[in-house]
């Protein structure tokens, strides 16, 4: 398949969606990568407005024809000198970039469990209950 990508976009769970056309909803090809997959590729948003050549199975999801970008080596000619993604990008942020910030948990309040009366082992004997 080759093409001139018009969009790159990440969705909700971070999948990355490379368009072919200006609205996407009445395009019927695009290519769909994965956020694990994203390291193994490199930086994809870079393709944005190049023309591609990319090989690989073609499926029908959702009405529409799509293949899935899951190795590098899918993408031929210029897309395929893609650089790899920057250090501090962040999948799980759905795009947004961390410069390593650490974020502490949050404290949880400690409540006391509930015990019961610990059962003595030794009862005294009541010399009254004693029988003669």
């Amino acid at each position: 398949m080759q093409g001139k990508v018009l969009h790159v976009e990440t969705g909700a769970a971070g999948t990355t969606y490379l368009d072919f056309c200006q609205d996407y909803k009445t395009c019927t090809f695009t290519v769909v990568v994965f956020a694990r997959s994203l390291r193994d590729i490199g930086d994809v948003r870079q393709l944005e407005g190049k023309d591609i050549e990319i090989h690989g199975l073609i499926k029908t999801y959702d009405g529409r024809a799509e293949i899935i970008l899951q190795r590098y080596k899918q993408l031929s000619g210029e897309a395929a000198r893609i650089p790899p993604l920057p250090k501090e990008y962040d999948v799980e942020k759905k795009g947004h970039f961390n410069a390593g910030t650490l974020n502490h948990p949050t404290s949880r309040k400690s409540s006391k469990k509930r015990q019961t009366a610990p059962v003595p082992t030794d009862m005294p004997v009541d010399p009254s209950a004693v029988e003669d």
